[in-house]
C-alpha cells in the first residue's frame, strides 16, 4: 500500500493550509482565512471516507490525520486568542487537554511498549465542538450583520466538553493499564 495515496494527500494538504491560514487571519483575509478552515473541514471529512471506502487505511495517514486536526485547532485557537476573538482560559483548556494526552500517550509508550490509543467518542465529540466553534466564530466575523458572535455559554460548553475528553482518555487510559 502506497504511503502516497488520496488520503493521505489530502491530509497533507490540510497541514499545508495551516501557514496560509495563519496568514489570511494576521493581514486581516477574514474570508480567505474562512475559506481555508472550510477547505480544511472538508479534506478532513474526505481523507476519512475514502481511506475507509477504499481500502487505503495507512501506519502514517492514522498519525498525520489527528496531528492535522491538532495543528489546524490549536493554531486557529492561538491566534484566535491573540486576536482577542475567544478567552484564553479555553485556549488553556484546549491545549492543556491535547498536551495531557500526547504526553500520556508518550509516557505509556515508554513504560508499556504498547502505542494504541483509540478515539472515543467524548474525543470526537469534543473535536467537532472545537471545530464548530472555530467555524462559527469565522462566519460571525465575515458576516456580522447576519450572525451574531458565539456566546460565553458557548465557549463554555466549548470548554466543558474538551475537559470531559480529556478526563475520559485519562480514565480510559489508567483502567486499561490496571486490566493488562
Amino acid at each position: 500500500m502506497s504511503f502516497l495515496n488520496i488520503p493521505n494527500t489530502l491530509t497533507m494538504m490540510r497541514i499545508l493550509i495551516v501557514p496560509i491560514f495563519v496568514m489570511a487571519l494576521i493581514y486581516g483575509r477574514y474570508k480567505i482565512a474562512l475559506f481555508l478552515f472550510v477547505l480544511a473541514t472538508i479534506t478532513d471529512t474526505l481523507d476519512g471516507l475514502i481511506a475507509r471506502k477504499t481500502g487505503q487505511k495507512t501506519l502514517i495517514g492514522a498519525f498525520l490525520d489527528p496531528l492535522a486536526d491538532k495543528v489546524i485547532l490549536m493554531t486557529s485557537f492561538i491566534i484566535f486568542a491573540i486576536l482577542k476573538w475567544i478567552p484564553y482560559w479555553l485556549v488553556i483548556i484546549v491545549i492543556s487537554r491535547d498536551l495531557i494526552v500526547v504526553i500520556g500517550w508518550m509516557v505509556l509508550y515508554i513504560i508499556t511498549g504498547s502505542s494504541r490509543v483509540e478515539v472515543s467518542w467524548f474525543g470526537k465529540i469534543a473535536i467537532a465542538a472545537q471545530f464548530l466553534l472555530i467555524a462559527y466564530k469565522l462566519i460571525s466575523i465575515n458576516f456580522p450583520k447576519t450572525i451574531p458572535q458565539p456566546t460565553m455559554e458557548v465557549y463554555i460548553l466549548v470548554g466543558v466538553l474538551t475537559t470531559i475528553s480529556g478526563v475520559h482518555y485519562i480514565y480510559r487510559t489508567l483502567t486499561q493499564q490496571d486490566e493488562k
